[in-house]
């Protein structure tokens, strides 16, 4: 059996009931055979699979909080601390009730070639907890929020674990956790990114992964003779990143259609109309039904069970930005047969192996998030260094080095396809690109 397939089945036996982590580990090694292979020896005397797959820490832990009727509630938290060879932890808190050990662990190592594709110096981290802010009123989140943090601050640190947001986590809940890491601690530090501005967060950060998908599917278009202006896009989700790569969508002059939420989505023939978007989801936290009913052009439908929604939409370009899984071999098959030619990932695996494979199988240009969706982290490394700095850089600033990092991002992914003989194969150029940097810098600090 060879080294990779031995490393995969250590992976499902000692991780049980955990088949996002299972997913995401065997797509990796998977596109990584090919470099494993020429070096099996060495990194199967080093262990080097078993230490990249095996996380450097675990952090598992209650947390208990009053509602608002004095009852006490209690969730579960997690971070999960994957890789620091190549800098400190990194990587967002997700607050989702869907939120269990394994999804943190696949989420965790994901990131650490997400963050190594960056060229940054961050580590692969992740964390979270399965409480859900949704429904709840601002004393209940920081109630929660402070509690979370007691216990997770005895883990962070500027130049240890730099956490961020997610799914369920904004600036609210960013603003209670800081609050409470510096009354503890006493610091002043950038031990969390996607702060407000007032006290230390990022321009262009709110931006970031929706303007970073866009600009690295622009550039993988334009290497592969194509232009995005009026390109026809679907979009799934309705969050930070979906929002924002319609609005780039637009600014580079192609026509978002779709968005969707977790109880029906939209198609907007006239395209999409940020700012009223922007009113229902961001200001109102509203339904997308409230969209399409003060947008006469726009139709919303229910979410149904084995409907294909946003992607049966007929569009030129498909940008998954909602979550895991949500892409499947069907929908994959609908696009196709609808002339779809390019898909990049906003959210993190939101395509399943067997319609990635489609994708590919049919020339689709694919592109996976830990490229695609790196801009967020990006952007939170470029707030670590104005921390750092005691700085504050302009929106254009940011946004100009984002950009180059996106364009640097697909450049490192395709020359490595090209490298290891798999033309425009970005899901194997990405795992590559990112695991020889991470592999190095493991090498050269010995066994640890």
């Amino acid at each position: 059996m060879s080294y990779v397939d031995e490393v995969y089945d250590l992976v499902v036996e000692k991780n049980p009931s955990q088949p996002e982590f299972h997913q995401a580990v065997k797509e990796v090694l998977e596109s990584l055979r090919v470099v494993i292979e020429a070096n099996e020896e060495k990194y199967r005397k080093d262990a080097l699979l078993e230490r990249l797959v095996t996380p450097e820490r675990q952090i598992l832990f209650r947390v208990p909080w009053v509602d608002d009727k004095g009852q006490v509630q209690v969730n579960n938290g997690f971070r999960v601390q994957f890789n620091s060879a190549i800098g400190p932890y990194k990587g967002g808190l997700r607050l989702h009730p869907s939120v269990n050990l394994g999804i943190i662990k696949f989420l965790g190592f994901e990131q650490i070639f997400k963050n190594s594709l960056t060229g940054l110096p961050i580590g692969g981290g992740k964390g979270g907890s399965d409480f859900d802010p949704k429904g709840k009123s601002d004393r209940e989140v920081m109630a929660f929020c402070q509690s979370f943090i007691t216990e997770l601050h005895k883990y962070i640190g500027a130049d240890t674990d730099v956490p961020a947001g997610d799914i369920g986590t904004g600036a609210r809940e960013i603003g209670f956790m800081y609050g409470q890491y510096k009354r503890l601690t006493g610091l002043y530090e950038g031990v969390l990114t996607g702060k407000g501005l007032s006290y230390g967060g990022s321009l262009a950060r709110t931006e970031a992964t929706g303007y970073g998908l866009l600009y690295l599917t622009e550039e993988m278009l334009k290497c592969n003779g194509r232009d995005i202006k009026n390109k026809i896009v679907a979009v799934s989700g309705a969050g930070n990143v979906a929002i924002y790569a319609i609005q780039k969508a637009q600014q580079l002059g192609a026509k978002p259609v779709t968005c969707s939420d977790s109880t029906g989505w939209i198609y907007d023939p006239a395209g999409i109309d940020v700012a009223l978007l922007k009113e229902v989801k961001e200001v109102k936290r509203a339904r997308l039904s409230e969209y399409a009913a003060a947008r006469p052009s726009a139709e919303y439908h229910e979410k149904k069970n084995g409907e294909h929604g946003v992607w049966s939409i007929k569009c030129d370009i498909a940008l998954p930005c909602a979550t895991q899984n949500e892409l499947d071999l069907e929908d994959a098959k609908m696009l196709v047969a609808n002339g779809c030619f390019a898909v990049a990932e906003g959210a993190n695996m939101p395509t399943t192996m067997d319609a990635t494979e489609y994708f590919q199988k049919n020339n689709v240009l694919f592109c996976p998030g830990k490229a695609s969706n790196a801009g967020g982290v990006a952007t939170s490394a470029l707030e670590m260094s104005q921390n750092s700095e005691r700085l504050s850089w302009t929106f254009k600033e940011v946004d100009s080095k984002l950009k180059d990092i996106m364009v640097n991002i697909f450049h490192s992914i395709d020359d490595a396809s090209k490298q290891y003989g798999m033309l425009r194969n970005y899901v194997a150029g990405a795992n590559i690109a990112g695991f020889l940097k991470v592999a190095e810098a493991m090498n050269a600090q010995g066994i640890v």
